[in-house]
């Protein structure tokens, strides 16, 4: 089953702040609260680029931190699933090994020194 972020009962609406821009150095999971719910996220910056997607490996809907926090591979290359081991490329979310289908990715843009959820 393929989902989109905006599925997510609880997926914040644009213009939802997420972080700070400047706390983005690698890799990050973390959790957007809103009247929604709470709904998590990894936030990663790529070169100059940031990216985000739902902090759920699509083979079991576990987060990809659940059992670590060794969220890059050592080439830095694919974001891990510490549950069980599926690997994404970090710049597309696109499957490389271990679940059926990619990453779900959300959008994001930096207003100022803050990242929000885009429209």
């Amino acid at each position: 089953m393929i989902m989109a972020w905006t599925d997510y009962s609880s997926a914040p609406a644009p213009g939802t702040h997420v972080c700070a821009a400047t706390g983005i150095t690698g890799v990050h999971p973390l959790t957007v609260t809103t009247d929604r719910g709470s709904f998590p996220m990894i936030v990663l910056r790529d070169g100059d680029v940031l990216r985000a997607y739902v902090n759920a490996c699509p083979h079991q809907y576990l987060p990809l931190d659940y059992r670590g926090d060794t969220l890059l591979s050592a080439d830095g290359l694919r974001l891990l699933c510490t549950a069980h081991g599926a690997s994404f490329d970090k710049s597309t979310g696109s499957v490389v090994a271990g679940a059926e289908c990619g990453l779900d990715a959300v959008p994001i843009m930096q207003k100022g020194d803050q990242i929000v959820i885009a429209p």
